[in-house]
């Protein structure tokens, strides 16, 4: 937090993930008051997650082709304008499913270019050795606002209905927008390359294929999601009501989003040799909700093995972006990262869609079993690569230099030849102790 950048993108990101946290709330009872169909809410939430999924690598070529500042500031003005247009046409009363549809669609547009660019930007705001702290801050502002957003925007509901709740995260987005383009041009490394942007998406998979900790890590993640998430949106609440009442669900997400803040706040200070595997060993954590409901356990079993879901998730999900923003080189790594998340997210609408039948043929608690088991195998065997257990965590290297005599400071030496960019900073001489340097290489 002392590096303006990084303070600028921070505040940026605080209030955008706090309107994008109130917005499902304020979305959800919009369209139901204004058109009385659940069929009308279908539609919107696909329309915003089909273009999400269709464009993510389209988006992560341009966060790699052009300046990440500059998407990310069109990206958060694009949607400032569009959840503006849907809270205008609400408080006028001129729903129409069609205009709101349009509107949430091009949000999508807007967001499968945001998402890649977010991944590839921090490393451009922070040293290599901070990106842990970093991604720890970020995810604490994401879980903070998971657990506050929700409540305040029902509560804002209530109060003045869901027009202004949904303005308010428009006027969210304009706010980040300001935030973002603070940032210095100095933070741009991208420069516009003459090739297509088909032949930059192919490159991407090029990147994303050769690195075999990232493939293996991905294919993991759709496994999981796969088999835990559709079962556990649909089937959660359903088990929970028949096991310990309705009531329940409420606590047990609440304990999950304790457990994420948490978790992302530990992280902080936790230093480990090997943070990809320790995140590989948290994600098999996230299973036992599903295997709690599975085994028939009642409410305080259910919470706290939802609590410790939530601790293991954000462990995982920080150690996985800190290990791309350390590993992948800066030039591809939006593009690697759109490939991650596409191949993740597309398994979570097959889970939803499966989900229901398979219960229907099997039983319910049968499938919530089977899903835990599943979701923790899949989270294992990665493990089982040496890519995957021997990835190394970023770290610090100090070299103390003196000089003979006062005057600027000298660094002599040079990189490893391996190491491509050597970041120097000085610090003040002080009289009597000689100069000295830390010394950080960093590999691009």
């Amino acid at each position: 937090m002392r590096q303006t950048e990084f303070r600028w993108f921070f505040a940026g990101r605080l209030v955008s993930l706090l309107g994008s946290s109130m917005a499902p709330v304020a979305l959800a009872f919009a369209v139901l008051d204004a058109s009385g169909s659940v069929h009308d809410l279908g539609i919107v939430l696909a329309v915003h997650m089909l273009p999400l999924l269709a464009l993510l690598l389209v988006g992560g070529a341009v966060a790699d082709r052009f300046s990440r500042r500059a998407v990310l500031v069109a990206a958060h003005l694009g949607s400032a304008l569009t959840q503006g247009g849907v809270a205008a046409l609400l408080l006028t009363g001129h729903y129409s499913l069609v205009l709101v549809a349009v509107l949430e669609f091009l949000n999508g547009v807007l967001a499968s270019f945001a998402t890649p660019a977010l991944r590839g930007v921090v490393p451009q705001l922070v040293d290599k050795t901070l990106l842990r702290q970093a991604n720890s801050l970020l995810g604490s502002a994401r879980n903070a606002t998971k657990i506050l957003g929700p409540s305040l925007s029902g509560v804002l509901v209530v109060a003045v209905g869901s027009g202004p709740a949904i303005a308010f995260d428009a006027f969210t987005y304009l706010l980040a927008t300001g935030f973002l383009a603070r940032l210095a041009p100095a933070t741009d490394t991208n420069t516009h390359r003459r090739t297509t942007v088909v032949a930059d998406i192919r490159d991407g998979w090029t990147e994303f294929r050769h690195i075999p900790w990232v493939w293996v890590g991905t294919v993991s993640f759709c496994l999981m999601n796969l088999a835990q998430t559709g079962t556990w949106q649909i089937l959660g609440p359903q088990l929970t009501r028949q096991i310990s009442g309705e009531a329940t669900w409420g606590f047990v997400l609440s304990a999950r989003g304790i457990g994420l803040l948490v978790s992302s706040l530990l992280m902080y200070r936790l230093m480990v040799k090997h943070l990809l595997r320790l995140g590989q060993l948290a994600s098999a954590l996230a299973a036992l909700p599903l295997l709690a409901l599975g085994a028939h356990l009642h409410a305080p079993w259910l919470i706290a093995a939802a609590f410790i879901a939530g601790l293991g998730s954000s462990v995982t999900a920080i150690g996985w972006d800190t290990s791309l923003q350390e590993h992948v080189p800066a030039h591809v790594l939006s593009r690697v990262a759109s490939y991650d998340d596409l191949l993740s997210y597309i398994a979570i609408p097959i889970g939803q869609l499966s989900v229901g039948p398979l219960a229907q043929a099997f039983g319910s608690f049968r499938i919530a079993t089977a899903a835990g088991i599943v979701a923790a195998a899949a989270a294992v065997i990665p493990l089982a690569s040496t890519a995957v257990r021997q990835l190394p965590h970023a770290q610090t290297h100090h070299t103390e230099l003196v000089s003979p005599a006062p005057g600027p400071t000298h660094v002599t030496g040079s990189c490893p030849p391996s190491e491509r960019t050597c970041h120097i900073r000085h610090r003040r001489r002080i009289p009597g102790h000689g100069s000295e340097c830390d010394h950080y290489a960093t590999q691009q």
